[in-house]
Formats: C-alpha cells, structure tokens, sequence
C-alpha cells in the first residue's frame, strides 16, 4: 500500500518479488477484488484495497512499533530518515545537519524529499515520510507537531523596477504581475487567501517550486513577489533586489515541525525531532538577529 510498486515492496519484506505477487493473488481470491490495478509504471490500490487499509493500517504500525527495538543508538544506527522540507529548509540547516551527523550518528543517512501541505500529510499518513517541516494547513488528529517560530512577509523586486523605493499602494500591488511560490503548483498563496477575504485579487503571472529562483526571476523581470521575511535575509536572495513593506498587513505564518503518532515513541524519530527542532530554532534566531543584509528583524521568541 505504501510503496505502489511490487519490487520496492518486495525490497522492504525481504522476498522475492514473485513471492509478493503470489500473496497478492491469494489475497485477491480471499477478498474476490483486484486489489491492485497498474498504473503507468505503478500499481494503484482499488476503492475496497483502501478500505481494508484504513480499517487495517493504524493497528499495522502500532504492533511493528511494538516489536521494534526500543532502543536507538545513534553512534550505532544504519537508519535512514526522509524528511519532507522546502528547499528553503535545506538551505537553512541541512548543511549543519549533515555535520552533526557525520560527528554523532555517522551511519544515519536523512534524506530530503519535496514538501507540499496536502501531500506531505498524506505522506505522513502513508509512512512515506518520517518527519515535515511546514505549515498545519488541516486539522488531523493522527498528526503530531512542534511549534518552531513565524514570519511574515515583504515585497521584492528588481532594485530598477518602477516601483522601488518607495511604499506602493494598494492599486499598484493589485495591477502589478506576480512571481508565486508554490510547492503544489497552485496558483493561491497566503497573501491570495488574505486578498479573497478583501474581495480582492490579484494576478500570478508565474509560479515556481523553488524559493532559490525567485531572485534569478526577479532580477530579470517586472514580476514582483511577496516572499517570507526569513529568506529575505539572505545576502545572496536580496542581491541586486528591492526590498519593501507590503501596502498592507498579513498575518505572520507560523512553522511547525510535523510528525505521525505512530511515531510518539520511536526513538529514533524523537531522537531526530529534537535535533531538528534545536537546529531550526538556532539557525532562525542567527538569520533573524545577526544577518548582514536583513532589513527586517524578528524578536526572538
């Protein structure tokens, strides 16, 4: 259910690939439905082969919990961790995280994978990930998390553009063709949600799903962006860019560190969580007080 793909499943059971199918075709005779059905390179499960899972899977991961070691030693352990994060969290502290890894957990590997709000809950859901770090943008009771700290938000743009240097209006925001940061590829962002409560709205001329392109995009274009406060203390971000105050107030978002119960007493994911959650909180507080080309600076909380 997991790994929609009979090769990859066989992997993490330790069979053999035609064994797996074997089990696969008892139980679609046990159960007289498909089960799985191929898609693309994938297999997908039928409408009853997720019934049974969610009838089935909570109490999967409590009893493989309950026969794992209780024990983790990170000196000792082979574990790999996938964390979902924007590329904006890796550039922030994953540097720092391979080097405390390399020093206290030389066998850990951590391994990033890309980071959506719908889908990265799904995924941790699913147990295709460990651990996020993100936004709470739904309420689910299977869902753990960790305040880390909240921004908000500032203009950028071209150091040249016509409207730089100086505060714009309303109008001109609104008029104005925008660069979008989405990691879903949906053309609807923090500051659309405060504009649709305005009846307002506002044109995404373009988007990306990575914050490292927007000041190669900005630079080289009229696009403006309204983009979060913390890496637009980046020296190499804010290069050749305008930096201003957005003509009106947004609600600063908040960031959390995210994770399934299954995983309240892993070990080895609480020992991670709490690395992470340090490192976070460290590296914010270093950005927001100490960077050379912040312009904007947050009390530390």
């Amino acid at each position: 259910m997991t790994e929609r793909s009979v090769t990859r499943a066989a992997d993490r059971l330790a069979m053999t690939q035609p064994a797996v199918s074997n089990a696969i075709s008892r139980m679609r005779q046990i159960w007289n439905d498909p089960l799985f059905v191929r898609k693309g390179r994938q297999i997908e499960p039928t409408s009853y082969a997720l019934s049974l899972w969610d009838q089935v899977s909570d109490h999967m991961f409590a009893l493989t919990n309950a026969v794992s070691a209780t024990q983790f030693d990170p000196s000792t352990s082979n574990r790999t961790f996938r964390v979902a994060v924007t590329d904006a969290i890796v550039e922030m502290i994953w540097r720092q995280l391979v080097q405390m890894l390399e020093s206290e957990a030389p066998g850990v590997d951590v391994h990033a994978v890309p980071y959506t709000p719908e889908g990265t809950h799904a995924d941790l859901r699913e147990a295709h990930v460990d651990v996020a770090v993100g936004v709470l943008s739904q309420h689910d009771y299977s869902l753990r998390s960790t305040w880390l700290f909240e921004g908000g938000y500032v203009l950028a743009m071209r150091a040249d553009h016509p409207l730089a240097g100086r505060q714009i209006t309303m109008e001109e925001f609104l008029e104005a063709r925008h660069l979008l940061v989405s990691m879903s590829g949906d053309a609807h962002g923090f500051v659309d949600s405060y504009l649709d409560q305005k009846g307002m709205s506002r044109r995404i001329a373009a988007t990306v799903n990575h914050f490292s392109t927007v000041p190669v995009v900005l630079r080289e274009t009229n696009l403006i962006a309204a983009v979060p406060e913390l890496i637009s203390q980046d020296c190499g971000f804010v290069n050749g860019l305008w930096m201003g105050e957005l003509p009106f107030d947004v609600d600063p978002t908040s960031l959390y560190l995210i994770w399934h119960a299954r995983h309240d007493r892993d070990p080895g994911v609480v020992w991670l969580r709490e690395k992470m959650e340090n490192l976070l909180q460290e590296r914010w507080h270093d950005i927001m007080v100490n960077s050379p080309c912040g312009r904007h600076q947050l009390k530390a909380v």
